[in-house]
């Protein structure tokens, strides 16, 4: 880990949002970082990856730490490194060095811990050691991937409505990641007609993200089987009828993530079948942003776009009758079977780890229907609020399968078996909401059907 040049102005940043948190709760707070989980023996450890409630108040990556928050002031604890550690990691900053730049009034031995824990609330962390250790120390469990109940619940409140938008530095790293992953994205169209299979169109786009010292914000998609929602297999060749559907996102060194989503040829040319197919979903993108602004329901940008879906598709022949009627009984999404988008930040799926808690506004629930029962975001827009738009296209097999008797008069199959050559397709653009509409952060990545494959030929 490397101390940041501009360690004032991160400084600055973290008082600032200890002092919002401090106007939501009256009670301490203490947040983990995690530890780094062995793989297979304990020498050898995956990645580290610091808790994203950690990361928005102490701002460094920092493992096996933790912080507590009382008012305005910061404290930490965490080990200074090892005497043999500089053998094998080189010299790391010490624990009075890192509290200096985060703005900590003190630093202590992580041991010390324990006795500052009274009437403390957290947030469970991912890692089984240490989420053991915290329940241990606080007295109670702290379920993961659960609503939390009691101070614990007020604490996560707090946080969510910190976290749904963002302020200056946090936009500047979201950014950083979206430039980078447009980077990458340029690199895997090029990429498209000099190689042979989606690893090596995954490798063009990765090895841009490392190049500037960053990683992935989720495993990559770059397959010619976009059906596959979250495929996370690469070893199919490249045809030149095929389409390579790309989500590839970069995070930022201090943990900010970029999310996008690109479809183009590999030969450089759309057929006319896929080209129709592209200009539909791409017509639902571009009606999603352009209702977008602060006040607008979320699930509202959703039905937009299943309508705009639904119609494009009736003019196509593939699906009968009128484009409201056929989103009311469900019928758009045997082809587009999951939600509009999702928040962005230090998550990928930001907040996740609350359950709806962070994207569903209180007393809202998820919906029993099919496709809209998977929106991960069910809030009105807000003014610095960071979210994807990204409609789809996909023709899964075991979606059709049951969808056949279901919609035997609604879908015109002969018309539908015209358009296999349309495995999947999805565009994906990250949208912050300004006080007047919107600003694509991701908006430099081409989304039009000619400038895709002009990028890719030349």
């Amino acid at each position: 880990m490397q101390i940041p040049n501009s360690s004032y102005v991160l400084s600055q940043t973290l008082l600032q949002r200890r002092q919002k948190l401090a106007k939501l709760i009256d009670f301490p707070v203490v947040l983990w970082s995690g530890n780094r989980t062995p793989r297979n023996f304990a020498a050898n450890k995956y990645p580290f990856r610091a808790s994203s409630h950690f990361l928005y108040f102490a701002g460094l990556p920092l493992s096996n730490a933790a912080i507590r928050l009382e008012g305005e002031k910061l404290q930490l604890y965490m080990d200074d490194p090892q005497a043999d550690n500089a053998l094998w990691h080189g010299e790391m900053p010490k624990r009075k060095e890192i509290a200096e730049v985060i703005g900590a009034d003190v630093a202590y031995p992580l041991a010390e811990l324990e006795p500052h824990l009274f009437g403390a609330a957290s947030i469970a962390v991912q890692d089984p050691a240490t989420w053991t250790q915290q329940s241990q120390l606080l007295g109670r469990w702290i379920l993961p991937q659960n609503p939390p109940q009691g101070i614990d619940l007020e604490l996560a409140k707090a946080i969510v409505s910190l976290r749904l938008t963002h302020d200056e530095g946090a936009l500047t790293e979201l950014r950083k990641a979206a430039s980078v992953s447009i980077e990458a994205h340029l690199a895997g169209m090029a990429a498209a007609k000099s190689t042979s299979t989606e690893a090596e169109v995954r490798a063009a786009m990765e090895s841009v993200i490392i190049a500037h010292n960053m990683t992935t914000s989720y495993n990559s998609i770059v397959t010619t089987h976009g059906e596959i929602l979250h495929n996370e297999k690469y070893q199919h060749s490249l045809q030149p009828e095929d389409l390579i559907l790309a989500d590839v996102g970069a995070e930022t060194e201090m943990g900010w993530a970029a999310d996008i989503t690109r479809t183009f040829p590999v030969s450089g040319k759309f057929s006319s079948t896929q080209r129709h197919i592209y200009d539909v979903v791409l017509a639902a993108h571009d009606a999603c942003i352009a209702k977008i602004r602060p006040g607008v329901e979320y699930r509202d940008i959703h039905m937009l776009a299943c309508i705009t879906l639904a119609e494009g598709l009736v003019d196509l022949g593939i699906l009968k009758g009128n484009g409201t009627d056929l989103v009311e009984r469900n019928v758009h999404s045997v082809f587009f079977p999951h939600g509009i988008g999702h928040l962005l930040g230090l998550d990928v799926h930001d907040m996740e780890d609350l359950g709806d808690l962070a994207g569903y506004e209180p007393e809202r629930s998820r919906s029993d229907r099919f496709g809209l029962g998977y929106l991960r975001l069910n809030r009105p827009l807000r003014s610095d609020m960071l979210v994807t738009i990204e409609p789809g296209f996909y023709q899964v097999p075991a979606i059709l399968n049951t969808a056949r008797s279901k919609y035997q008069y609604l879908i015109d199959w002969e018309k539908l078996e015209q358009f296999n050559d349309v495995r999947g397709i999805r565009i994906e653009n990250d949208v912050l909401i300004t006080d007047t509409g919107s600003e694509i952060l991701t908006k430099a990545l081409p989304t039009d059907a000619e400038t895709v494959e002009n990028i890719v030929r030349n």
